[in-house]
């Protein structure tokens, strides 16, 4: 009776051995004769050839976006706010008198704070005055337009306005994404196709493809600036160029 139950768990425990082999392995594997064979895919994400494409396309800008506004500085809270608000109404008369919609006008920024300084006498702060701020961004959507606009608005806010940047930005990028994606994808499938020529296998279809998309943060021109007199000439503005860079990766299968 021992040697019965001897012989029976020593074939289980090969047959355990051969099961736990097989399922170990990668998928498509088979177990015969003592060696290991791998038929079929290996189910990973590194499989097949991997490239990665770029597209670039350049764009001239069609909106310009200024940041400005009002600020003030009075011995009182109600003398800064009062000469802020009337400045500030003459500069948004002013925006949409020159062609900005109100729909492209937003407030970024509205404070009022204390302006103090240090006593040495007695070795405390005190108040000097108070400082109102004002600011909004202005969507200017006929870039030829833009100095003329600032030029209007440093007029109407006088020696309170203040002007902190401008940048241009493109308004409807879609169609040059669509470009940019093409040239990406047109790369890639070049580098492809010449890495499975060198390597003598026969390219299949793409399994797997991502895009990135990188356009160049807004180009700001400019620092905080205070009205000067009015120019003789109008502000000149350039726009420039801004270049969209689409990559993409993609993954070919290899084919049988």
């Amino acid at each position: 009776m021992k040697k019965i139950w001897l012989t029976v768990i020593g074939a289980a425990i090969l047959v355990l051995a051969v099961v736990g082999f097989t399922g170990c392995s990668p998928e498509g594997a088979t177990f015969t004769g003592g060696s290991l064979e791998i038929k079929g895919s290996l189910n990973s994400q590194q499989e097949g050839i991997w490239v990665s494409g770029e597209g670039k396309v350049t764009a001239v800008p069609d909106v310009a976006n200024l940041r400005l506004g009002i600020q003030s500085q009075e011995g009182t809270v109600a003398e800064a706010q009062g000469k802020a608000a009337a400045a500030m109404d003459s500069v948004m008369k002013s925006l949409k008198g020159n062609g900005v919609a109100e729909k492209d006008i937003q407030t970024q920024t509205f404070n009022i704070q204390k302006v103090t300084r240090w006593d040495n006498d007695n070795q405390r702060e005190i108040v000097i005055g108070y400082q109102v701020t004002n600011i909004v961004t202005a969507k200017i959507r006929e870039v030829g337009t833009t100095g003329r606009v600032i030029d209007a608005v440093t007029i109407a806010g006088g020696d309170l306005t203040r002007v902190d940047s401008i940048s241009f930005s493109i308004d409807n990028p879609a169609a040059y994404y669509g470009e940019a994606r093409q040239k990406a994808v047109a790369d890639a499938a070049a580098k492809a196709k010449q890495l499975a020529d060198v390597t003598g296998v026969k390219l299949g279809k793409p399994t797997y493809i991502s895009e990135n998309v990188y356009v160049p943060g807004p180009v700001f021109r400019g620092a905080m600036m205070e009205a000067a007199a009015p120019a003789p000439v109008e502000t000149p503005i350039s726009p420039g160029e801004q270049e969209i860079t689409m990559n993409v990766q993609i993954a070919y299968a290899i084919a049988d």
